[in-house]
This record gives C-alpha cells, structure tokens and sequence, in this order.
C-alpha cells in the first residue's frame, strides 16, 4: 500500500477514515480481541514502533533521561522528542491509558497474591483489614520486634 501523506487527504475524508478506525477498535471486547485486530490491520515492524512509542512514554513518566532511553530501546532522539512532546503536550492519550494499564496490572498482581497464598484466615486478614485491627497490629509490631515473618 502507497504512503499517504495528510495533505493528499481532506479533512472531511480523513476525520471519516480515522473515526471509523477508532469507532472498530472501541467495540472489541477483550485483550484477544484487540490483539487480533491489530495482528490483521499492522506489520509486525508496525506493531513494534507502535508498542516502542509507549515504551519511550513509560520510560519518559519514569524519569529516565534520553540517554537511558536511547541505550535501552534503541530509539532516536527525535523519535523519543516526538514521544515526549505527545506525552505532555497532546490530548492525555497516553498518560490516561499508561495510567488505566498500571491500575489494572496492579489490581490483577493483589487479586493473584490475595487470592493462593496464605491461610484462609491470613486472607480474611488481608480482605478485611479493619476487622482484624487488633491482629494485624499485634503481628505487624511482633514482626518489626522479632522478626517473625507473617505472610
């Protein structure tokens, strides 16, 4: 497929084109979904300059310099500017979406740690903290104190 440049394109065609793209991938349902889209619509070089591009942004909200980046990713500067200049002077796409991506992962680890480890009372502990104040603050000094580990 030819190149297109957006002057070879007008307005009203390409707000049309671009709405119908965005309207495709707001109706998936799931991760399997978007991946197989994506697998179909992309190259595989284009899939990685994709997922290279949130790469930088993540590296960017990190704090990681260009240089760091740069080494790590293999980018260009200008690459990583572009990036940058996206991250905080765009439209919040990709912090929004960095951030929903961070919660959800996070909300995923503690379900997997409070869900198969511990006793069924550790996990009642850690379900209802409040509940169990007393216990939870006896053993948290006990384990400051002693070095008892309770998990």
């Amino acid at each position: 497929m030819a190149k297109v440049t957006l002057s070879s394109v007008d307005n009203k065609d390409r707000y049309e084109l671009l709405d119908e793209l965005y309207d495709m991938i707001s109706v998936l349902e799931n991760r399997e979904e978007v991946k197989n889209f994506f697998r179909d619509l992309l190259t595989p070089s284009e899939s990685l300059m994709l997922a290279r591009r949130i790469a930088v942004a993540k590296m960017l909200l990190a704090g990681a310099t260009y240089e760091e980046i740069r080494n790590k990713l293999k980018v260009g500067h200008d690459n990583i500017k572009s990036v940058y200049r996206w991250l905080y002077d765009g439209f919040g796409g990709y912090d929004l979406a960095l951030k929903k991506i961070a919660k959800k992962k996070s909300k995923e680890d503690s379900n997997r740690s409070g869900v198969h480890t511990g006793s069924p009372f550790d996990n009642l502990r850690r379900k209802y903290p409040a509940h169990f104040l007393l216990i939870n603050a006896f053993l948290d000094k006990n384990k400051k104190h002693t070095g008892f580990k309770n998990k």
